[in-house]
């Protein structure tokens, strides 16, 4: 088993930045695949961001590219998401997903472990 637990939303003004942080704990968490999705109220959950487990590869959703970032440090076993720009259509619940097998998926069903999410509020 996998625990996840997200921490860094909030309310924002549209421009601001936010910077969400996934901490895992279980097993060898440091191997999987991590990543985020987002669920707006009224709207079928999305992929955002992946990183494969050495950081070597990441996929950005295209309207969130050049804006998000997303990271990861092992030794600390959490990922991260920078958020710039933050646009008010970036509302949503953000989720933190893992996967051992997941590679670099943007299929929510590959991920077998999610966290309890994070609200993230953009203010026009």
């Amino acid at each position: 088993q996998v625990q996840l637990v997200e921490s860094g939303g909030g309310l924002v003004q549209a421009g601001g930045s936010l910077r969400l942080s996934c901490a895992a704990s279980g097993r060898t968490s440091s191997t999987y695949t991590m990543g985020w999705f987002r669920q707006a109220p009224g709207k079928e959950r999305e992929f955002v961001a992946t990183i494969t487990w050495n950081g070597r590869r990441t996929t950005i959703n295209n309207s969130v590219k050049g804006r998000f970032t997303i990271s990861r440090d092992n030794a600390k076993n959490t990922v991260y998401l920078q958020m710039n720009s933050l646009k008010p259509e970036d509302t949503a619940v953000y989720y933190c997903v893992a996967d051992q097998w997941a590679t670099t998926s943007i299929e929510s069903r590959s991920y077998a472990y999610w966290g309890q999410g994070t609200q993230v509020t953009v203010s026009s």
